[in-house]
């Protein structure tokens, strides 16, 4: 059999060949991603999942894959695809705060022994997150959340939450607010907790999300009136929004009132185009419509 001898024209062939096949699969990845960041956007996250791969070793289609099986409750698989993400980005803030996402959700739903090994990794990922990132309010928000509502033996504690308000005044000051008066609501300082409310508001009057805020406490407190009253402004300003008629309705489930008006807006939720990654998933709103249902 004749030997092919390698010339200087059939290599530049080979290497011009190369180059296109490589550039044409690298568009074609770009392609998915961009059409799955679409899907993901409009919470369709089983088809995103069918255009991306885990084995991809593009850092931004790791992360969107992990943040797509986050929400389809594929939470293995997500944190296998994140923890790749994060071994080829380690400094990438966004990738450490949907890992502690993850681990979070992983935390809720495992026994005991396993549970606390994921609060770990929670806090560890959340920390990490604030550290590379100071300004990224999601990631501040969710430290302070685990911060608030774990025991100090996972590394909670109110003192560390409240270490966390000068980044949160940077970052959100009308959600600083916020944020102190939970921190007083969690040590029964409950008129404090009221008027750090009052001026979240004012800081952000037109913020439904900060009525919204108020609106839960006064429920809490018993005072259904009030509460309701600043529902009923915050859906004067928003009334075809799906994440507040979510929130309404799950105010009127929990204080076991307006169960009717709450089925009409939980099924005007359900039905709705319009749902962002921000909204709470379906399944949560058609287990409220069950419980309003008393199912």
């Amino acid at each position: 059999m004749a030997e092919i001898v390698a010339t200087p024209t059939n290599m530049r062939f080979v290497l011009i060949c190369a180059i296109l096949t490589s550039n044409a699969l690298a568009s074609a990845s770009d392609g998915n991603v961009e059409r799955a960041q679409r899907l993901y956007a409009r919470t369709d996250y089983a088809a995103a999942i069918r255009l991306l791969s885990d084995s991809s070793t593009d850092v931004n289609e790791l992360r969107l894959l992990g943040q797509c099986l986050f929400h389809n409750g594929d939470l293995k698989r997500a944190t296998d695809t994140l923890e790749k993400a994060s071994a080829l980005a380690p400094n990438d803030a966004t990738i450490q705060l949907w890992l502690g996402r993850v681990y979070g959700r992983r935390a809720e739903t495992a026994f005991a022994l396993r549970a606390s090994g994921y609060a770990a990794h929670t806090r560890e990922a959340f920390e990490k997150a604030v550290k590379l990132d100071p300004l990224n309010r999601d990631a501040v928000n969710d430290l302070f959340d685990f911060y608030l509502q774990a025991p100090s033996f996972l590394g909670g504690g109110i003192d560390k939450a409240r270490g966390l308000l000068p980044l949160l005044d940077r970052a959100d000051p009308a959600e600083a607010w916020h944020a102190r008066s939970r921190l007083d609501e969690q040590t029964k300082q409950y008129p404090g907790a009221e008027a750090a409310l009052h001026r979240a508001i004012e800081i952000a009057p037109a913020s439904t999300g900060q009525m919204m805020n108020m609106a839960r406490f006064l429920d809490r407190r018993g005072r259904h009136a009030e509460s309701d009253d600043w529902s009923d402004r915050a859906a004067r300003l928003a009334p075809d929004s799906p994440g507040l008629m979510y929130a309404r309705a799950a105010i009127w489930v929990h204080s076991k009132r307006r169960l009717d008006e709450a089925r009409i807006l939980l099924k005007r939720y359900l039905a709705a185009e319009t749902l962002t990654p921000d909204d709470p998933p379906r399944a949560e709103a058609a287990k409220l419509l069950e419980k309003a249902s008393g199912q």
